[in-house]
């Protein structure tokens, strides 16, 4: 008689993030949230820790602000503090019964989060003002993940590195047609030309979404887009397939792009999963 399979808990996720206030003005314009969402609602995380997906979903993001006089810093903080808020309501949603449909969660989510902050616009300070976001939400079976403007997820697996995420630029779109090199793409006149964008009195916002299966090994990158103004695809790469700590890898990507560059503002967080745990049942 052929033995049961083993069991298996869900995977514990590792994380570190960090950021930095750019050269080019004093005060930082990127926001970056972790939180467990389970249904009490969402649990704020540190900067850095271990949590088991077993009793709950774990949110990573990064906001980088914009526009609206001096108010970039309140647009991506609000963008965020909102997500906070309603991501977790899909616990009530599956405790009513019902299956939640977490794209679609995610879809209405920025469409009420991109009217909240075009509505909080209302005078010369803000008026204007909108944030980028690059949202991973890790379940205990996919990994759903939401970009608006060009913050950014990657993926690297057994060594090799994907971006999951889209710039909503042209510039982009080209290099990754192979029209330019990545080379051209970093001195195109209209790199930060943002199509879309969460906020900035736009009427309408079309994020990228994706639902991805993660697996044991995996290691992600959630950025804004200052670090890859000083670093590049390989340093990406080079730097998330070498064996350290989430600290370490996200230690020495900051000090990369802050020596290469560090005008803007710099913020990103590593994650990385570890293989579940055998339950043999004894």
């Amino acid at each position: 008689m052929n033995p049961e399979p083993a069991a298996t808990t869900p995977p514990t996720l590792h994380w570190a993030s960090l950021t930095h206030s750019g050269s080019r003005k004093p005060r930082n314009d990127d926001s970056l949230i972790a939180f467990a969402s389970n249904p009490g609602g969402a649990q704020n995380l540190e900067a850095r820790g271990s949590r088991s997906l077993e009793r709950q979903d774990l949110v990573f993001a990064v906001s980088d602000g914009m526009g609206g006089g001096n108010a970039g810093d309140l647009a991506s903080a609000l963008l965020l503090e909102k997500m906070a808020e309603i991501i977790p309501e899909t616990f009530k949603i599956a405790g009513s019964g019902f299956f939640p449909d977490c794209l679609g969660h995610l879809t209405e989510a920025i469409r009420s989060v991109h009217e909240h902050i075009n509505a909080a616009a209302v005078c010369d300070k803000t008026r204007g003002m909108g944030a980028t976001l690059a949202l991973a939400w890790f379940s205990p079976e996919n990994l759903y993940l939401a970009n608006v403007g060009d913050s950014r997820i990657y993926l690297s697996r057994q060594g090799k590195l994907e971006q999951l995420s889209r710039d909503h630029t042209t510039a982009w779109g080209q290099w990754k047609r192979g029209e330019i090199h990545e080379i051209q793409y970093r001195t195109h006149p209209r790199r930060s030309a943002l199509y879309e964008v969460i906020g900035g009195g736009h009427q309408n916002v079309s994020p990228h979404f994706a639902a991805v299966p993660f697996h044991p090994g995996d290691r992600f990158l959630v950025c804004s887009d200052g670090l890859i103004d000083g670093v590049w695809e390989r340093h990406i790469a080079e730097a998330l397939a070498t064996p350290q700590t989430p600290e370490e890898t996200a230690a020495k990507l900051l000090d990369r792009a802050v020596r290469n560059s560090g005008v803007d503002d710099t913020s990103l967080i590593v994650i990385h999963v570890d293989p579940p745990a055998a339950n043999t049942g004894k």
